[in-house]
């Protein structure tokens, strides 16, 4: 779905984990430069990440489409 929210150019923002396999991380950002989203290298794995997304199982890659009232996107240093 991170893919297809790039493709449709509602991501705002991607948040890739540390493990996440190269080539999906490359075709990833790939996308996300053409949809000039920005990307954030989350520093732990995969399941720490899902973890933090209050999920039970693992997340490689997100897209952030609305971000409501969190501050997620300007609080980032590398996000717009």
């Amino acid at each position: 779905s991170t893919l297809k929210s790039l493709r449709k150019g509602t991501a705002k923002l991607v948040i890739i984990s540390s493990n996440c396999p190269a080539l999906r991380k490359s075709e990833i950002e790939y996308y996300a430069m053409l949809a000039k989203t920005s990307v954030h290298h989350y520093s732990g794995s995969n399941a720490d990440l899902g973890t933090a997304c209050g999920k039970f199982y693992r997340v490689s890659g997100l897209s952030i489409t609305d971000p409501g009232d969190s501050d997620i996107i300007r609080t980032l240093p590398d996000a717009q």
